[in-house]
């Protein structure tokens, strides 16, 4: 496929078709969308096709029903799942989607195996487990989209409270893909100045429990799962791992031993390159920050403790 790089993303719907969008239009990949409903997949890439000769992007995206056409992915993105509904949590996806992640994996690792996955399915904790135990494949090559997405929220509320351009935020949030992740405020800047020097303490706070709820909040808008901020970040992370560009992004990996956590995939910093998770980032948290870590990697441990994959 005219020598670039390959870029499986697995899943059509609006996540997938939204990063396989994204990947497609930075012009060093091609790009193979795969989706179990008959059509659906080459439907949206030959829509995405077209709209390239509008915007100018060129490389080739393909759709189909058949894991044949993934053979030989630098990356594969997995997507597939059931999104969440209203009233639900990630957790009540555990058993659902659990079994959809361990067929994809295995059909795309067969075509596939020197790939690095990103998962995105939610739970998406425990859905690394998953992948990474079905793929046999080390630690390394199989890491979770969450961080990023988690961060940009945080990054938005900053923003806008403080009256300042979202480039000039630097946040991080770590921690499982959940409510009790952890927006570390001694780390977040705006412009290089500490966000606890720009607000209060209470606004801080308003702003730390809507990123906990960020997800359920758009579930609640829009009747299922947010697609734009999580296919971008996901089209981030194949950027960092196709191009090898080293960048230090919250994502999730597997611990042992970082952070006091260990055996657990949870959100953390990690420098991002070819290798996928070339090294776990370690921050200076405060005691109040540890804690809640603490209590983050305890809580996915409760939903990872459901599963029967990696048991």
């Amino acid at each position: 496929m005219n020598g670039r790089k390959k870029v499986t993303v697995v899943g059509a719907g609006n996540v997938g078709a939204t990063c396989a969008l994204e990947v497609a239009r930075r012009d060093y990949a091609n790009v193979v969308l795969v989706d179990i409903v008959p059509n659906f997949a080459a439907g949206k890439a030959l829509d995405l096709n077209q709209m390239a000769s509008v915007t100018g992007f060129e490389p080739t995206i393909v759709g189909s029903e058949r894991y044949d056409a993934t053979k030989g992915s630098d990356v594969v993105v997995i997507t597939a799942g059931r999104p969440r509904s209203p009233g639900m949590s990630r957790d009540d996806l555990v058993t659902t989607n659990e079994a959809i992640v361990a067929a994809v994996t295995k059909d795309v690792v067969r075509r596939s195996p020197r790939s690095v996955i990103v998962v995105v399915s939610n739970p998406l904790d425990a859905m690394c487990h998953v992948a990474q135990a079905v793929s046999g494949f080390p630690k390394e090559r199989v890491v979770g989209m969450a961080g990023i997405l988690d961060t940009a929220r945080f990054s938005a509320f900053i923003a806008w409270e403080t009256g300042s351009s979202v480039k000039d935020v630097q946040a991080m949030v770590l921690g499982g893909h959940g409510d009790q992740m952890v927006p570390v405020v001694s780390a977040t800047t705006v412009g290089g100045v500490p966000l606890e020097q720009l607000t209060t303490k209470g606004k801080i706070s308003k702003m730390v429990e809507r990123t906990r709820k960020g997800g359920g909040e758009l579930v609640g808008l829009l009747g299922t799962s947010a697609w734009y901020a999580p296919g971008a970040a996901a089209a981030q992370m194949v950027d960092a791992v196709c191009l090898d560009q080293k960048r230090v992004l919250p994502c999730t990996a597997l611990l042992e031993g970082e952070y006091g956590v260990d055996g657990l995939y949870m959100g953390v910093p990690v420098r991002l390159g070819a290798g996928g998770v070339e090294e776990i980032v370690k921050l200076k948290l405060s005691a109040a920050e540890k804690k809640m870590v603490r209590e983050s990697a305890a809580a996915v441990r409760d939903v990872v403790g459901v599963l029967t994959t990696t048991a």
